[in-house]
């Protein structure tokens, strides 16, 4: 395995591994991507096998240009409105951390997106990840460069902990700016739907379109089988530290008694200081916050990153604060529902 700082030379190499068949972790705006050759059915099997990914879980088509779109869905499957709005959407929302669910082209693998005829394809706003998907074929299929289910890498070396030389090639652009994955917007379908909440807020959107619904709030999916699903990170359990960890509202973890070995993460500077002059908390108390203004686009930015820090303190649980409702707010609040599925 390659680690290797974000060069051109260092791009150059980690192309030609893609296009030779190899996985090259690269980092975007969002979180870090494995990535494998669009177009190529063996490597985007390798993808599945490291990640220890299920099959019916699809990947996101990553591009550099906008004229690879036509070489990666099939847009004539699309009605006039729907191309309209496409075209809005994509000259005002790309790149960014927005994935758009299209019809998928002939040219795309089936195990790209779990069998389905739609593909999920989104432009990164990450100049590195931009220049190394030009230099190989021009589309890079790129889930999150983690182990599945697991936390998502915001750096480099989040990535070689979790992946090592499982990976042909880690190429180090240091840390995620936005740091939670893309969202995803079906406009497939008769009304356009978010199925997974991400960098992209719903409001944003809907400035340009017009009213969109969300689907599969975390905590409600059922998508627990075998069948194919629309959209990646639906799955009720994701995102998950290794370490339980349970979720509170701004109330209930103000209210919360300290407990010994134990880390309280809070959303804000406020909801920390209520609860310390509450509970008379003494300096040996694990705490953090993810934004001290209580701003989304911060608090997002560092959400993975400290709970990568918190997951490595040997502690016995996490308690952490929902974040407000707006803004990036949703988003958060979705890898942290699912993060914590499994210990309700």
């Amino acid at each position: 395995m390659k680690f290797l700082a974000v060069t051109n030379e260092s791009l150059e190499q980690g192309a030609k591994i893609l296009k030779s068949g190899g996985l090259v972790a690269f980092p975007t705006e969002t979180v870090y991507g494995l990535g494998a050759d669009a177009f190529n059915a063996q490597a985007l099997a390798k993808v599945f096998q490291v990640k220890n990914r299920p099959s019916f879980d699809p990947l996101i088509i990553h591009i550099a240009q906008i004229e690879t779109l036509e070489k990666v869905s099939d847009l004539s499957l699309l009605d006039e409105e729907t191309r309209k709005k496409l075209f809005i959407l994509t000259e005002n929302l790309w790149p960014g951390p927005l994935s758009i669910i299209l019809p998928k082209h002939k040219n795309i693998p089936g195990i790209a997106t779990a069998g389905l005829q739609t593909a999920a394809i989104r432009f990164p706003d990450n100049e590195a990840a931009q220049k190394l998907i030009s230099l190989s074929t021009g589309a890079v299929a790129a889930p999150s460069a983690n182990l599945f289910g697991g936390l998502s890498p915001t750096r480099a070396e989040h990535v070689k902990n979790g992946l090592g030389e499982k990976v042909d090639m880690i190429l180090d652009g240091g840390s995620s700016r936005i740091g939670l994955e893309s969202t995803v917007l079906d406009i497939t379908g008769d009304c356009f739907k978010i199925l997974r909440l991400g960098g992209t807020p719903k409001e944003a959107i809907e400035r340009l379109i017009g009213n969109v619904e969300v689907v599969s709030p975390a905590g409600e999916s059922s998508a627990e089988d075998n069948s194919a699903l629309a959209s990646p990170g639906l799955l009720k359990s994701h995102y998950a530290p290794r370490t339980p960890l349970y979720v509170l509202k701004r109330e209930e973890i103000i209210n919360k008694t300290y407990e010994q070995n134990s880390v309280f993460l809070f959303y804000n500077n406020s909801a920390r200081d209520e609860w310390i002059k509450a509970k008379k908390i003494n300096e040996t108390a694990i705490i953090r916050v993810l934004s001290e203004a209580g701003n989304s686009l911060e608090a997002a930015s560092r959400f993975f990153e400290t709970l990568h820090e918190l997951d490595n303190l040997n502690v016995s649980q996490i308690y952490a604060q929902l974040a407000p409702n707006e803004g990036l707010g949703d988003a958060i609040n979705d890898r942290l529902k699912r993060g914590s599925a499994k210990n309700k």
